[in-house]
Parts: C-alpha cells; structure tokens; sequence
C-alpha cells in the first residue's frame, strides 16, 4: 500500500485464504458444546453465473470430484449455488468438498465470480445457522434467519455465535457485511 492509499483511506483488498476453511469442524464443535447447534451436513457455495464452455467443465468437473452428491441450482438474484451433502457427522468431508470446489473455480479462471461459502447447523428447537465464508474478505459470519419463513433474522443468536466463535474463526468485524443469504441451499 503506497503513501497516498494510506492518506486518502484506501486499502489492498484481502487476499482470500481458501484453508481458513479447515477451521469449520472444531467452529462446529464449538457450536455444539457451546448451544447445541448440529451440523446438518450440508454446504454449499455461491458465485455470479457464468456462461460457457469452460463454465460447463467447471460443473462437470465438481460432479466427478464430489463422486455426483451436489446439485446446481440458481437463486432468484441470478446466482449459482452448488450444494454439497454429507452425513451429518462428517463436517471434515463436507470442508474438504466445498475447499475443492473454491479451488477449483479459482484455478479455472472464475475466482472473482465466488461469493462465499457456507455450512448449515440446527439446533434441538430446529432453529437454523449458517457459517457463512466471505470469499472477497477472507472472513466468516453467522447468518440465522427466524424460523417459519419470511425474511427476518435472528440478531441476537448471530451476536452469540459471533461471541462463541472468535477463539475458532476469522469473524467479519463489520456487520454490515454480514450479508443475508436468504433461502440458501444448505441452510
């Protein structure tokens, strides 16, 4: 960052760091220890769409690497989400999957197309929370919406988990990126 970045405010962006992700199964026994938050076993990733042959090998490619367990769908904002599904039990499977699918993006060209990454846990009352990874930021946060529909969020359970969590992951400092995910596959 050169003299004038620092004057007028300006910062380098941050770099993503994919492995952070690794960091998901012991955030996953903290949440379980902690409040009683499961895993559900699945992930997911979101990027903008991209049209094309090499998109098209993209696809192909993350249906062999994750033995045909994801399925592709696009959401109402015209983003793609690949959801990945593993037992429960297995959070290390279902990282390694979505850290492979990241990875594979990003080595095919499509790194500024990804958006984020998450994994979904429920707790004894069915009430739902997403780890959400922020690819662009290099961060994580918890998105909860409330249960039964609509589009309200549970702040008080984000801050706890947020409290719960800071020992275990990157959590994004700024709430104001702690964007809703409305609907997503694997929530």
């Amino acid at each position: 960052m050169g003299f004038l970045d620092a004057i007028l405010g300006r910062s380098k962006p941050v770099r993503p760091d994919l492995d952070q992700l690794f960091a998901l199964p012991s955030a996953a026994v903290t949440l379980e220890a902690a409040a009683d938050f499961r895993p559900t076993g699945l992930g997911s990733v979101c990027f903008a769409s991209v049209e094309g042959g090499a998109f098209s090998r993209i696809q192909e490619e993350a249906q062999g690497l994750l033995d045909g367990s994801v399925e592709f769908t696009q959401d109402a904002y015209g983003y793609t989400w690949l959801l990945a599904r593993h037992a429960p039990d297995d959070v290390a499977g279902l990282v390694n999957d979505l850290h492979a699918v990241n990875t594979s993006l990003e080595e095919a060209g499509f790194g500024p197309q990804l958006l984020c990454s998450l994994i979904g846990f429920r707790d004894g009352r069915d009430r739902p929370l997403a780890l959400v990874y922020l690819y662009k930021r290099g961060t994580f946060y918890p998105f909860a919406p409330q249960p039964g529909g609509g589009e309200k969020r549970d702040n008080p359970l984000e801050l706890q988990a947020r409290a719960m969590l800071g020992d275990d992951l990157t959590i994004e400092k700024d709430l104001a990126r702690w964007f809703p995910v409305w609907g997503a596959p694997g929530l």
